[in-house]
């Protein structure tokens, strides 16, 4: 068992994957089934190691084979093995058939009948889900839906093999129905939707085996998308956060400007400011209500706060600035949206370096522009309205819609939400697989925008920047869930956030 890799792949070239492998070592389809099964066994053996009753859900295709290989290996270790065929005997071919015959041979048995049974069955220690692998297009309904329902709700544990079942492979969209995971074991190629969108719901702990596929076979196959977290990003890039020098002086570090905090929401700008400057910006500005300045001047008195009547007479502001975040808490009455389209108007003669969230990006879907320089940080509310479509379109397949975004608006972007997606130019898409729940919180988008900001402020490029920021920012928000992450505020991280960017042999 291997630890997770960095490679995402499609459901399409896991497949070419497996078709290298077989051609170019000489194996063949019965013997990888044979190493997937085993492999499966090996993480229920490490998960449960108390297990003793097994109950295995086996469907038509390969995934049904592997499941079959798992019930022969339970039952050769001692263990009590129920397998539930979901079609008939009849159906099964290629290796599986085969793996099916010699399960049989070994003396077990299985039903056809007793769908409806599985998850009402109290006496199972474990359930293994083998019931459809990566090639699952349609949702799921009928007897199998509201197996896999009950399931669900009798609080067995699971464990699916390569993927659960009903979870698209390519964007972590449920089809109809899924099952949800105690943990799931993945082979040759890790599908990218298990780690966005409804993916990490559902497979609980991730496992990964290569099934001992030599490394030339992945350098025939292009790679659709990477993971990304705080330790290997900071391992990859020999710590960007080297020490500074003695020499240096705050005009070293750039100067952000966060244009935001309309009324009642001066706090985003507040928050947006302080990240930036947290993590090493040598001087931050305030834009924002008159009414805010001495409240964000007095709880933050290192920013430089800024009350103004009309974002008209930003340009003295503007002009100063080396990056600009604009978005937090900044609204869409004639307050903001005098703002930002100061702000665009900026961008005709300048490459000023640009992080857009919130409001920003809702006047932005108003007002489209095209600007390279940019970092786009949309929920998927933001996102849909960014694309015109509905947030349920834009989470059902969250790499598309990152993709457009970027292709349509320029820059990067940053879609958020369960494993975090960072879209650059060339078709470039990182995946952050830090991160937890308790992010699900007013403030955390206005934390991560000034952690950009704060990024490129200090010479960083914006693809960098954002894969960087969303590192930080969530394994920040990772190690301050250790006390729970219900209840946890975005002004938590500020701490834990500074204590990143100074790491030590890159640890934090």
């Amino acid at each position: 068992m291997t630890h997770l890799p960095r490679n995402l792949y499609r459901a399409a070239q896991v497949k070419e994957l497996d078709r290298l492998a077989i051609e170019s070592t000489g194996l063949n389809g019965v013997e990888l089934m044979e190493r997937a099964g085993l492999a499966a066994f090996e993480v229920l053996q490490h998960c449960w190691p108390q297990a003793r009753n097994i109950t295995v859900i086996c469907g038509p295709g390969n995934n049904g084979g592997d499941g079959f290989v798992v019930a022969r290996l339970a039952a050769a270790a001692g263990m009590a093995v129920e397998v539930v065929l979901a079609t008939d005997a009849e159906r099964l071919s290629g290796a599986a058939a085969q793996a099916f015959a010699t399960m049989m041979d070994a003396g077990l048995s299985c039903t056809e009948s007793s769908l409806k049974a599985v998850g009402h069955d109290k006496q199972a220690d474990v359930i293994v889900d083998a019931l459809f692998g990566t090639g699952l297009e349609r949702p799921l309904e009928g007897d199998i839906a509201a197996m896999i329902s009950a399931l669900n709700a009798s609080q067995i544990p699971v464990l699916a093999i390569d993927i659960p079942s009903g979870v698209h492979a390519d964007n972590g969209q449920v089809l109809g129905q899924a099952v949800r995971a105690t943990a799931t074991v993945s082979f040759i190629g890790l599908k990218q939707g298990l780690v966005t969108g409804q993916g990490p719901a559902c497979c609980g702990q991730l496992y990964f085996d290569d099934l001992q596929v030599p490394e030339a076979v992945y350098s025939q196959v292009p790679v659709a998308a990477r993971c990304i977290d705080y330790a290997s990003t900071i391992a990859t890039t020999g710590s960007p956060f080297a020490p500074r020098s003695p020499s240096a002086h705050k005009g070293d570090f750039g100067h952000v400007l966060v244009v935001g905090g309309d009324l009642g929401m001066g706090g985003a700008a507040r928050m947006a400011a302080e990240a930036a400057a947290r993590v090493g910006a040598g001087l931050v500005s305030v834009a924002t209500r008159v009414e805010h300045a001495g409240a964000i001047f007095s709880s933050r008195p290192e920013l430089m706060v800024h009350g103004i009547d009309s974002l008209a007479s930003l340009t003295p502001l503007l002009e100063r600035a080396s990056v600009i975040a604009i978005g937090p808490g900044l609204g869409q009455g004639d307050w903001g949206r005098t703002g930002f389209t100061r702000i665009l108007d900026k961008l005709t003669t300048s490459a000023l370096p640009l992080v857009i969230d919130a409001d920003g990006l809702n006047l932005l879907a108003l007002e489209p522009a095209h600007y390279d320089h940019w970092v786009l940080t949309p929920h998927p509310g933001e996102a849909a309205r960014l694309l015109g479509i509905s947030s349920a379109e834009v989470q059902a397949d969250r790499f598309a819609a990152a993709r457009v975004i970027q292709q349509r608006y320029g820059g990067v972007c940053i879609l958020k939400g369960a494993g975090t997606l960072v879209q650059s130019v060339d078709d470039d898409c990182r995946v952050c697989s830090d991160g937890n729940p308790g992010m699900a919180s007013g403030g955390m988008g206005d934390v991560l925008t000034g952690v950009i900001a704060g990024l490129l402020a200090q010479g960083f490029e914006p693809e960098q920047a954002a894969a960087m920021a969303v590192c930080i920012h969530a394994h920040a928000a990772d190690i301050a869930a250790r006390e729970g992450e219900r209840g946890m505020l975005a002004s938590d991280l500020m701490p834990v956030v500074r204590r990143l960017v100074n790491p030590v042999d890159g640890t934090h």
